[in-house]
C-alpha cells in the first residue's frame, strides 16, 4: 500500500500577495517547485494537491502532481487552518479510496527549495520512530532568550518575563540555541488526524535544517529569484531540463 502521500496546500485566496502559490519564479509557477521536489523523493509515494481552484489544479496537474478532489471553499479563507484541510484529505481517502495512509509529508509551496535527499532523510529518520510528528526548523541567528516584548513601554525579556534585561547583554555562547520552525518539510501521523484533529501532538520531533527562505511578501519573491539563479543545476536537475 501506498503509505506515504505528499500533500501540498495551494489555495487561492493570498492577500499579501495575489496568486503567491502560482507566481512565477525564473519562470516556473511556483507550486511546481514543491511537486517536483516530492517526485524526486525515494520514498514518497504519491504527490497530491489541495486546492480550491481549477486554474492551480491544470497548473499541478501540468507538473505530475494529483488533483483528485477540490478543497471547499469553507476550509480555504484567510482564517482557515492547517488541520481543515489535512481533516478534508483524511476524509476523501476514506470515503472515495476506503484507504488512508499512514504519513503525510506536508510541503508549503512557499518554500521552493529543497533538496530530494533531505526530504527523503527526514522521512527516514521519522516513519520508524514514536514521535507524533516531525516539524523542520533552523538554528536563530540570536538566540531568544536576547529578545524582548514591550509592556508599559519598558522592554521585558521575551522568554524569562524579567524587566531586569541584563542577561541580554552576555554574549551569544551564553545563551541555548533557540530555532525557528520553518516550511522545509512537516511530516504528520493521519491517525492523529482522525483520532484527535491535531497535526502535531505533544511528542514532535525536531529535524533541523539550513536556513529555509520562505515567500510571505513580494519582496521575498525578488530575494528568492536571486538564490535560484545561483543554483542553476539545482533547477535542472530538479525539472529534468
Amino acid at each position: 500500500m501506498k503509505e506515504i502521500v505528499a500533500l501540498i496546500p495551494a489555495r487561492s485566496g493570498s492577500k499579501g500577495v495575489p496568486n503567491k502559490n502560482i507566481r512565477s519564479l525564473c519562470g516556473i509557477p511556483l507550486i511546481a517547485f514543491s511537486i517536483a521536489v516530492a517526485k524526486k523523493s525515494e520514498l514518497i509515494d504519491r504527490v497530491i494537491v489541495s486546492t480550491d481552484s481549477e486554474e492551480y489544479a491544470a497548473i499541478a496537474r501540468k507538473y505530475g502532481a494529483e488533483v483528485p478532489f477540490i478543497r471547499p471553499a469553507e476550509i480555504s479563507g484567510d482564517n482557515s487552518t492547517d488541520v481543515q484541510w489535512i481533516e478534508h484529505a483524511v476524509n476523501w481517502f476514506e470515503k472515495s479510496e476506503s484507504f488512508l495512509p499512514k504519513f503525510f509529508v506536508h510541503l508549503r509551496p512557499t518554500t521552493p527549495i529543497r533538496e530530494p535527499k533531505v526530504i527523503d532523510d527526514a522521512i527516514r529518520s521519522f516513519i520508524d520512530s514514536d514521535y507524533t510528528a516531525l516539524r523542520s526548523c533552523h538554528k536563530m541567528s540570536e538566540s531568544s532568550y536576547k529578545t524582548f516584548e514591550i509592556e508599559d513601554n519598558k522592554l521585558k525579556l521575551l522568554c524569562s518575563g524579567d524587566f531586569d534585561i541584563e542577561s541580554a547583554n552576555l554574549n551569544r555562547q551564553s545563551h541555548p540555541d533557540t530555532f525557528n520552525a520553518n516550511g522545509y518539510i512537516d511530516i504528520v501521523r493521519s491517525d492523529m488526524v482522525k483520532n484527535y484533529g491535531l497535526m502535531h501532538g505533544s511528542k514532535v520531533q525536531a529535524f533541523v535544517t539550513e536556513i529555509s527562505h520562505e515567500i510571505d511578501e513580494i519582496s521575498d519573491i525578488e530575494l528568492l529569484e536571486y538564490v535560484i539563479q545561483g543554483k542553476t543545476e539545482y533547477v535542472k536537475s530538479l525539472f529534468d531540463l
